[in-house]
């Protein structure tokens, strides 16, 4: 396959390899387009599943939907998974961001107070 540098899937690619590199986790497979699968990434001691959404050109914003966040959720749980998050960014290199659920963000609150302690 040739790298077409204007395709959604060339950016695609990039951001989630990027995601899987930072978290030390796994790209899926076609990005989860099989019948079987879903998300981008898997993080599996995390018990995470990551959808990841970026855009072809800089941008000033990003609209979330809901739907990505209840798929996620629902294909993390047909994998046995505990977490899932939506990964997003503005743009080619540009930082990642995470969208979480408040069970996630809670516990993450939590490790982070026992670290200042």
């Amino acid at each position: 396959m040739t790298n077409n540098k204007e395709a959604t899937r060339y950016f695609s690619d990039i951001h989630e390899s990027s995601v899987a590199r930072a978290l030390g986790g796994t790209k899926v497979a076609n990005s989860g387009a099989g019948k079987f699968s879903g998300g981008d990434v898997i993080q599996k001691d995390a018990s995470l599943l990551i959808e990841c959404k970026t855009v072809m050109t800089e941008k000033q914003s990003v609209s979330v939907k809901r739907e990505w966040l209840v798929k996620n959720k629902e294909e993390a749980f047909s994998k046995r998974f505990d977490n899932n998050c939506l990964c997003i960014n503005f743009g080619p290199g540009t930082p990642n961001y995470y969208v979480i659920e408040e069970k996630l963000m809670k516990f993450l609150v939590e490790k982070l107070k026992e670290d200042n302690s």
